[in-house]
């Protein structure tokens, strides 16, 4: 007989490997850790930065030190030393921004539950991600500004400057003028996103026009927006608060305020919805429109863009347009939602926390989102883990930028962790196909 007979042992191992079964879901998920895909190396990125944060804080911390001087007479004190200062940094991080399980406590201690809602107790639990959620709406906002014209092939530096100008509009509109309530909110809302658009489409004006490079020109645009701000603010008959000599402007209306979404305890308002809105239109537009289908090719390779018919330059304009606009609703939402005052620190550093969370969120909505979210954690429980830890708030900074760091290097985090080579992923990616390349 000609045909070959398979050995027990053969046949049992042939159907192992084409079992649908737990063994080949278990080899799966095996082959995708140790070729180090696009998850696994963002989850060993956020191990490796957290792990090292946790490092950078203990050995940087006065008693800790103190007892590594004596290690050999006593390493147990040294190393729980270490573990307790590097673990309860994060611990009180956590209870700043997610959960605290001491207010919980409290709250079931209560008599009623009336009593408890009556005294803030069920407020207090929500708090930290009251307080995540509002420290990520102008994140994820700023984020959004700069990961648009990354698919369109640009890096907008200038969401500090779009965010200037979405800030003197949003202001002015809410004390100079009088409207009612919701119309008000509504009408300078309108007005941050067009003073943004408005530094963002003459951005991409001069980049469609002349050919200048919106790098270049959103960087200067920043810095002609801090002195423009300053100067409006230096003045009372321009924006500066009457019978004052700071650099302030008047208090917005309260009808002017963003609204609330649960209550005077928390200060969680409508720009959160806004931003998480932005996002959802902004994938809408990049997936399910043609202007978004023209924005993407046009990212891929101006020139066959242009080829087939593409108005390149018009959609350069059009991508800052709408980055300018978001980046200005970054403005109107701290200004309407938190701060109601104008002053030259309202714009903080949200132009370059934006770059950071776009990148992050490899360009791509709902990246944006989770990493803003992320890092609106991270700034939310740093008041809570300095004040219980000493831990100074800069911290966060640093833990930040390790995290940045590790994603934006796939080959280091696969040679730290063995892993075999993969398809090149994370921010390098992101990074390297920026800049009209």
């Amino acid at each position: 007989m000609s045909d070959q007979v398979s050995s027990p042992g053969e046949a049992t191992a042939e159907k192992k490997e084409d079992a649908p079964g737990p063994y080949g879901f278990g080899r799966a998920f095996r082959d995708s850790i140790l070729e180090g895909h696009t998850l696994t190396i963002i989850v060993l990125a956020f191990f490796t930065a957290f792990v090292i944060g946790g490092l950078l804080n203990a050995f940087t911390n006065t008693t800790v030190l103190h007892a590594w001087g004596s290690f050999f007479s006593a390493p147990g004190h040294a190393i729980a030393a270490t573990w307790d200062t590097a673990v309860g940094a994060y611990v009180e991080m956590f209870e700043g921004s997610i959960f605290n399980p001491h207010t919980v406590a409290q709250l079931f201690q209560q008599a009623s539950i009336g009593t408890a809602i009556r005294d803030g107790y069920l407020s207090a639990v929500f708090n930290p991600l009251s307080e995540t959620c509002v420290q990520a709406t102008p994140l994820i906002l700023a984020g959004l500004a700069v990961a648009l014209p990354y698919q369109a092939g640009l890096f907008n530096i200038g969401a500090q400057g779009q965010i200037i100008g979405g800030m003197i509009v949003a202001t002015f509109l809410g004390f100079g003028v009088s409207l009612p309530f919701f119309v008000h909110v509504v009408v300078s809302v309108i007005g941050g996103f067009a003073g943004g658009a408005a530094i963002g489409g003459l951005v991409g004006l001069l980049k469609a026009r002349t050919g200048a490079h919106e790098v270049i020109v959103t960087i200067m645009m920043n810095y002609i927006m801090a002195y423009f701000l300053a100067y409006l603010l230096s003045f009372g008959y321009l924006m500066q608060a009457p019978h004052t000599s700071n650099a302030i402007s008047p208090p917005i209306a309260g009808n002017a305020h963003l609204p609330l979404l649960f209550g005077s305890h928390l200060r969680i308002n409508a720009g959160f919805l806004v931003a998480l809105a932005c996002a959802a239109g902004i994938w809408w537009l990049l997936n399910r429109t043609t202007t978004g289908f023209e924005f993407r090719s046009v990212g891929k390779n101006p020139s066959a863009a242009r080829t087939a018919g593409m108005n390149v330059e018009r959609s350069w304009v059009l991508v800052m347009l709408i980055a300018g606009g978001l980046a200005g609703l970054t403005g109107a939402a701290v200004i309407q939602g938190t701060d109601f005052t104008l002053n030259p620190q309202s714009y903080g550093t949200y132009g370059i926390d934006a770059i950071t969370v776009a990148l992050l969120g490899f360009g791509r909505p709902l990246g944006v989102v989770l990493a803003g979210l992320l890092f609106g954690a991270l700034h939310a429980g740093a008041p809570l883990m300095q004040s219980v830890t000493g831990t100074p708030v800069d911290m966060v900074q640093v833990l930040q930028a390790v995290i940045v760091l590790f994603i934006a290097a796939p080959p280091l985090i696969r040679a730290m962790y063995r892993l075999r080579a993969a398809k090149a992923g994370g921010v390098g990616g992101v990074v390297s196909k920026g800049w009209n390349a």
